[in-house]
């Protein structure tokens, strides 16, 4: 139960196809819920088919919601980079365009800061440069009810996809 005093806090991840990357921010104790919906672009209520075809300037998106009393941000940003290909610039895995191209939003300075310090550390650690945009966070528009919880309302295809796309290697249950 969380304390009185505590505010749900919101992360945005774009990291492609968002039903892809919502599944393992589940396993992290405090992570109240995650949305999937569209976030950075200009339009007012785009919809999932004018994103998908590359018609607007919104990417794929995830919403997690989190409980700060239980988790940090930094462990939810570890997740996001640990589920993605930080090296490709065109999307991610067999879903290519802008819209499945990689970002984070930050809501401050704070959270800024530990995402371009992980960045840094990163691309030092492995001798790449990161393809990731750090950009402000300005609106998310939630994705219709059928994307929500993808992986667990439709597991069979859910696994196609994760192996199809080349993101798991296997069925992992």
């Amino acid at each position: 139960m969380k304390a009185e005093n505590t505010i749900d806090m919101n992360a945005y991840f774009a990291g492609g196809c968002f039903w892809c990357i919502t599944e393992p921010f589940y396993d992290i104790d405090g992570v109240i819920k995650v949305e999937s919906g569209f976030s950075g672009g200009d339009e007012i209520n785009p919809n999932y088919e004018d994103v998908k075809a590359q018609k607007t300037s919104h990417r794929e998106t995830i919403k997690v919601i989190y409980d700060e009393s239980k988790v940090d941000y930094k462990t939810l940003l570890d997740t996001f980079l640990n589920h993605v290909d930080l090296t490709d610039d065109g999307g991610q895995f067999i879903d290519r365009g802008f819209s499945y191209t990689l970002a984070i939003f930050y809501n401050n300075v704070d959270e800024e800061k530990i995402i371009r310090k992980t960045i840094k550390e990163i691309e030092n650690k492995y001798n790449i440069k990161a393809c990731v945009s750090v950009l402000p966070f300005k609106n998310f528009y939630i994705a219709d009810e059928y994307h929500q919880d993808y992986f667990k309302k439709n597991k069979e295809e859910y696994l196609k996809e994760m192996i199809e796309s080349g993101r798991r290697k296997n069925i992992q249950n």
